[in-house]
């Protein structure tokens, strides 16, 4: 069987800026992102791609409050999730099937809708912290407080926004489906945006959906660990990880160890937004029996295979 990498690309990489931000914009995107998928796979590697969606469901609830405005009903956390995992996933399906035909390669491509289980006793649901939706007037958001039950905060001095938890994803629901997928040769979307935050009601027998974000990478290092992938890709905005980010002495990091990434992060080198998770995201996966682990840009990818790029982390 052929090596197994779980790929996790970004939600805002999917978007080039401001005003390239509608969905065929977005396709266009993918259908660059898939470029280097592609070769990657002609390699003889099997993926599975996993995708944020953070951008996109934020769409979608602007959406929601223009139109609760015309009478229509609001659209839940969990189904923002389900929506974009599907219209994400469907580009994705699109662009490497369309890449494929181009280069002749008989391969098939598949979304998998994922739940994937959280603790409702997990410490975020009693410290909600994930802004989401539209910015919104104090008026507005003590209204939503009031009528809806959110938690609402002022963010930066732009306006008040909903804000959600971010618990720890607990179990993949579908895992079992998507390793099956992969073990038959498919290429699989799967575990979009951190996956469809779900729980189980106890008092009623049942799995239910909640208002929660899951960060991508943590449920991309945990679907990498259960299907026993050979490698945990994270695609990212930038070609390394650096340490000193940002001061005159900024060093980029070519290759380094678990002991290594966890000093680092002890010291403060990861941004909490932004390379913090991903570095964690590793950790969580070598800790569960990963093999290899990659950080790099898409258009870094091939080269990155080769050892010339990208940020390699190893076992000790």
């Amino acid at each position: 069987m052929s090596k197994v990498a779980v790929i996790a690309v970004g939600g805002n990489s999917l978007i080039k800026d401001k005003k390239h931000s509608s969905v065929p914009d977005q396709y266009m995107c993918v259908v660059e992102t898939v470029k280097h998928i592609a070769n990657m796979i002609e390699r003889g590697w099997n993926v599975v791609i996993s995708h944020g969606n953070g951008p996109q469901v934020g769409f979608m609830l602007l959406r929601s409050e223009a139109g609760i405005k015309e009478g229509l009903h609001p659209i839940p956390m969990d189904s923002c999730g389900a929506d974009t995992q599907g219209a994400i996933g469907y580009n994705f399906q699109q662009a490497l099937s369309n890449e494929f035909h181009r280069r002749g390669t008989e391969r098939e491509v598949v979304t998998v809708v994922t739940r994937v289980l959280v603790d409702k006793a997990d410490p975020a649901f009693q410290n909600p912290s994930k802004p989401v939706g539209p910015f919104l007037t104090k008026e507005e958001a003590g209204a939503r407080k009031v009528k809806e039950g959110w938690d609402v905060v002022e963010d930066a001095g732009r306006g008040w926004r909903r804000v959600v938890p971010s618990p720890l994803p607990q179990k993949i629901l579908e895992e079992k489906a998507i390793d099956t997928l992969v073990k038959g040769g498919f290429i699989v979307v799967a575990v979009g945006g951190g996956g469809i935050p779900v729980y189980y009601d106890k008092a009623k027998n049942i799995i239910k959906g909640c208002a929660a974000v899951i960060d991508k990478d943590f449920a991309s290092a945990l679907l990498a660990s259960n299907i026993k992938a050979d490698l945990l890709l994270i695609s990212t905005a930038v070609e390394k990880v650096s340490i000193n980010f940002g001061k005159p002495d900024e060093k980029q990091l070519d290759r380094i160890t678990v002991s290594e990434a966890k000093k680092y992060m002890a010291e403060g080198h990861f941004a909490k937004g932004s390379m913090l998770p991903k570095i964690q995201a590793v950790i969580k996966f070598f800790e569960n029996g990963g093999k290899e682990a990659l950080i790099t840009c898409p258009e870094k990818i091939g080269e990155a295979m080769d050892g010339k790029s990208g940020t390699w982390i190893v076992k000790d």
